[in-house]
């Protein structure tokens, strides 16, 4: 890992003891639109630990994050007055909550919280300048704690306030949460990892928006295994015939110069053989399995065939290292899912022999938590958008801000 981190202050050598420690949370929860309860609290728990150690050592915790895209100011639909009473239930403790993030009564509030005590401060997104950006609206948000916590991998790619402009004002009492230390360690197992060989599984629609990411996993992996709608500009790009599947046509020379800079790296990529195809873009439609680069004309492949289901397989068990990033087909149909879920048996298997096995990105998470295959492997990223652009290598802004670059 970075050698900074040797040297910064660390949530588990950090003294908490009186201290208020005030830590970025990723509350950003979906809520029912009838009773604003919430229906997914994945985010919530994996803050848990964090915030238990603080309390646990002495100090006492401020929390703060954004909840959806309020537009003009403060909405009642919006408020994270709503993540109280499930918070409170989850922590076994009464929460206190601040009506706004910033001003002289949030203030008041914090400046009298006692060990032990924890309070939620109002969405951090009421106020524009949070994604501004702005410093003064930061120095105000910093009053509530002596200590900095950032804890929220799925917000480090933004230059909020509240994850990275803040951090200036807590000049060498700021860390990692224990969420985006474990983000950061194990997308660094991958990345860096002499458990070989290392497998990367890229699916999802498109070449364009994986790019950087696969041209950045080539220098790091054994094997590349490409599926999804992405497949197709492959197969395209090699002189295949693929009817009226995705294409995009402006990337079919990087597609090439991929696999060249593939063979220079001897890495191997596998590319699907055979494709099922439909008629229309459809669970109902009419199906067939053909090969990938002989797609009949009106017909698009919505996953991958059984034979390269079967040799992703043999590549996933026998490594020792696995990366998966977006799903084989539209695996959101009952009747394309199936080479998602064949990948993600495999993956399971190949962690039961012993493999480090990474999930990340929206629908790689989506697909492992519809199967009910989360708990086993070996580490699920909560990261999104956040885990894409720390593979591509870009410096994160939450993660940068921390380290003190």
């Amino acid at each position: 890992m970075h050698s900074k981190l040797t040297i910064m202050q660390t949530i588990s050598n950090y003294d908490f003891k009186g201290q208020r420690a005030l830590i970025r949370v990723d509350f950003n929860v979906p809520l029912n639109s009838e009773n604003f309860e919430i229906t997914d609290d994945t985010r919530i728990r994996a803050a848990l630990p964090t915030i238990q150690l603080i309390l646990k050592n002495g100090g006492s915790v401020v929390l703060m994050s954004h909840l959806g895209r309020p537009k003009l100011g403060p909405e009642d639909k919006f408020s994270l007055k709503h993540i109280v009473p499930h918070l409170s239930n989850l922590l076994g403790l009464p929460i206190l909550f601040s009506n706004s993030c910033i001003g002289a009564e949030a203030e008041a509030l914090t400046s009298k919280l006692q060990p032990g005590q924890v309070v939620l401060l109002e969405n951090l997104r009421f106020f524009q300048h949070e994604t501004a950006g702005d410093k003064t609206f930061a120095e105000q948000l910093a009053r509530h704690g002596d200590v900095y916590v950032n804890d929220a991998f799925g917000t480090a790619h933004r230059a909020h306030a509240s994850t990275a402009i803040i951090a200036q004002f807590f000049q060498n009492d700021k860390m990692f949460g224990l969420l985006l230390e474990n983000e950061i360690k194990n997308v660094d197992l991958v990345l860096n990892s002499d458990k070989k060989p290392v497998t990367a599984i890229v699916g999802g629609a498109k070449v364009s928006s994986k790019i950087t990411i696969i041209e950045r996993l080539i220098e790091k992996v054994d094997y590349l295994i490409i599926g999804g709608g992405m497949a197709y500009t492959f197969a395209k790009a090699e002189g295949g015939k693929i009817g009226s599947s995705l294409v995009e046509d402006d990337y079919l020379d990087i597609a090439l110069s991929i696999l060249d800079k593939a063979k220079t790296h001897d890495t191997v990529i596998c590319l699907p053989t055979d494709t099922k195809v439909a008629d229309t873009f459809s669970n109902d439609a009419n199906t067939q399995v053909v090969d990938i680069n002989n797609i009949p004309d009106g017909w698009m492949g919505l996953d991958i065939g059984e034979k390269s289901a079967e040799s992703f397989c043999k590549v996933i068990e026998q490594s020792a290292t696995l990366l998966w990033n977006g799903p084989m087909g539209v695996f959101e149909m009952d009747n394309f899912q199936q080479g998602t879920i064949v990948v993600a048996n495999a993956i399971v298997e190949a962690t039961k022999k012993g493999a480090f096995s990474l999930i990340g990105g929206g629908d790689s998470v989506a697909a492992i938590n519809k199967y009910d295959l989360a708990d086993q492997v070996s580490y699920v990223s909560t990261g999104g958008g956040a885990m894409l652009e720390y593979l591509e290598g870009i410096e994160l802004p939450g993660i940068a801000a921390i380290r003190g670059e």
